[in-house]
């Protein structure tokens, strides 16, 4: 976790995000990358499509007013001794982040959100659906504010997909980082109901060769896979939620259903995704 990469349009939420990335660049001797996505019109950035250049003195008017709020940003103490990088580009958010943390080469995104307002309404927009979906890099959603990001207890909700065997080493590594205690999390539905003789064997056959050491494995039966996460990981009481990502297919999808943002809404307690 040598290069952390946090978006922002300088909200609280946004802000709360920065902070917790700051306390993962102390301790893993980090590097954080703060981007900034300046979404103007086509016609701001582009003479070509505009109908003539005289709206550059705007464009360099918003980039000037990034950089002075980076400036007061990057004076907070909680940044003091941090290798910190300034990044504001004219791109479309989505497009821009993923650009950035492949050029880069970042290990993990750290995003804040508004929580239960709806996942739509993250600090960017449905930008941030697109990048939790298609990240390939972790991605770690922060809701409120963490003054010191201590997680005791993390769980990791898996159907078991042998196929998916990856993303439990990279569960694993993230635990291990945050010196938190795994909770491997099997939910049971109505629809997609199995014994648990069958979900023992299943879930064996997913840590089966992973070198996972101390771990707990659950099940837990509920409605629907997102009320169960969310109504185990208060069991517990988790300070993180891990789920598994398809790409453009959408957050991760037990027995070939799909895992709804509301997991992300709803949950108060951060949440980290990883790239089947």
């Amino acid at each position: 976790m040598k290069r952390i990469l946090v978006p922002t349009d300088f909200s609280e939420q946004a802000e709360y995000a920065l902070k917790v990335a700051a306390q993962l660049a102390k301790k893993f001797d980090s590097e954080i990358y703060l981007l900034h996505m300046l979404e103007l019109p086509l016609e701001l950035v582009d003479p070509v499509a505009g109908s003539s250049s005289h709206n550059l003195p705007e464009s360099i008017f918003f980039m000037k007013l990034a950089h002075q709020r980076f400036k007061k940003l990057m004076s907070k103490p909680y940044l003091d001794g941090i290798k910190l990088y300034e990044t504001v580009q004219f791109h479309q958010a989505f497009e821009g982040i993923m650009e950035v943390s492949e050029d880069k080469k970042c290990d993990i995104i750290v995003m804040g959100s508004h929580g239960a307002s709806g996942f739509k309404e993250m600090f960017i927009g449905s930008n941030t659906e697109k990048v939790v979906r298609t990240s390939k890099i972790p991605v770690l959603v922060i809701k409120k504010e963490h003054p010191e990001f201590k997680i005791e207890n993390f769980v990791f909700a898996t159907d078991g997909d042998s196929s998916n065997k990856h993303t439990l080493k990279m569960a694993k590594d993230f635990a291990d980082k945050m010196n938190a205690k795994l909770h491997l999390l099997f939910i049971n539905t109505p629809n997609n109901f199995l014994t648990s003789e069958d979900v023992k064997k299943r879930m064996e056959n997913f840590v089966d060769g992973q070198n996972v050491g101390d771990y707990n494995i659950h099940i837990y039966n509920d409605v629907s896979v997102e009320k169960g996460i969310l109504g185990f990981a208060t069991t517990i009481d988790a300070g993180l939620i891990g789920i598994s990502t398809h790409g453009r297919k959408g957050i991760a999808h037990f027995f070939n259903g799909s895992i709804s943002e509301d997991l992300v809404n709803h949950a108060k307690i951060p949440v980290v995704t990883f790239r089947i």
